[in-house]
């Protein structure tokens, strides 16, 4: 479709990701993955705040209590937005120095769902976890490259992941009570494409920003590309509705591997981009723990 991009914060992050709307403080949070640095932006003012952390973040989620959740690379922990403190509640992966967390997002009833990979190289050794309210981890998946488009249907019964370098959106069968992922099946091959972070609408489409390729795409529930947006940028990374109605979906953008020449040719690079679909989001679900 005809683009309505417009750049909500001009900026260059190495790797940005993971939008997250808060509906409680009406504000945009994000993270620059390998500067590493989680971002808020205030759409009211336009003003931004950053909290450098000391190790790279993957993803984040808001908490009930309050708060956030951060997948870091030695593990997840409670996150103090206020002042960057981060506190360890698990760490799956002890045994493996060279990984790190990745995309993740909560469940309808409040459970975290996170993948690892490698820091070091594309060798498959990541895992996706299921975190509990009391921080037990369930593994569903293992020998994965790069986890990401975790996301849930409106109504939490089906789950959404791919494996970035296997071009590859896999559906499943999904338990809201228990929180079993099963009946895992193709829902989108996406050729050359190479799918980054997801997010669901109102209407259960899937919106999927597709790195490499300067655009998101919207599937129907049935995996039918249904609309494509085109960005300025080559590196989109990851998506979400915000706003007060939810109507304006925000997308994080990447400057890594980029030469000297692209950059050159791709000033917005690294900006978080927005636009107004005609799409409605539903509010983030928060982590019960």
């Amino acid at each position: 479709m005809a683009s309505q991009v417009e750049v909500a914060v001009r900026g260059a992050d190495q790797l940005g990701e993971c939008p997250l709307w808060d509906e409680r403080e009406a504000m945009l949070w994000w993270v620059d993955a390998r500067f590493p640095a989680v971002k808020r932006l205030d759409p009211a003012t336009g003003a931004v705040m950053m909290l450098v952390l000391p190790e790279v973040v993957g993803s984040l989620a808001l908490r009930e209590s309050g708060g956030m959740l951060a997948a870091t690379k030695s593990g997840i922990h409670f996150l103090d937005p206020a002042s960057g403190a981060l506190e360890m509640k698990a760490d799956p992966e002890s045994h493996l120095p060279d990984n790190r967390f990745n995309d993740g997002r909560c469940d309808r009833a409040g459970r975290f769902w996170a993948g690892t990979m490698s820091h070091v190289n594309r060798d498959p050794t990541g895992s996706l976890y299921r975190f509990d309210a009391d921080f037990r981890s369930t593994r569903l998946r293992n020998a994965i490259i790069i986890p990401n488009s975790l996301a849930f249907s409106p109504d939490g019964r089906t789950m959404y992941f791919a494996d970035t370098n296997r071009h590859t959106i896999w559906a499943y069968d999904y338990d809201p009570a228990s929180g079993a992922a099963t009946g895992e099946r193709v829902f989108a091959d996406t050729g050359a494409g190479w799918p980054d972070g997801s997010c669901v609408d109102a209407d259960g489409c899937l919106w999927n920003a597709d790195y490499g390729a300067s655009r998101v795409v919207r599937y129907t529930p049935a995996g039918k590309v249904d609309r494509t947006y085109e960005l300025p940028v080559t590196n989109v990374t990851c998506c979400c509705f915000g706003g007060r109605d939810l109507d304006t979906l925000y997308i994080t953008t990447a400057t890594q591997r980029l030469s000297p020449e692209a950059l050159a040719q791709q000033p917005l690079a690294g900006s978080l981009f927005a636009l107004r679909p005609g799409a409605r989001g539903l509010p983030e679900s928060r982590f019960a723990g």
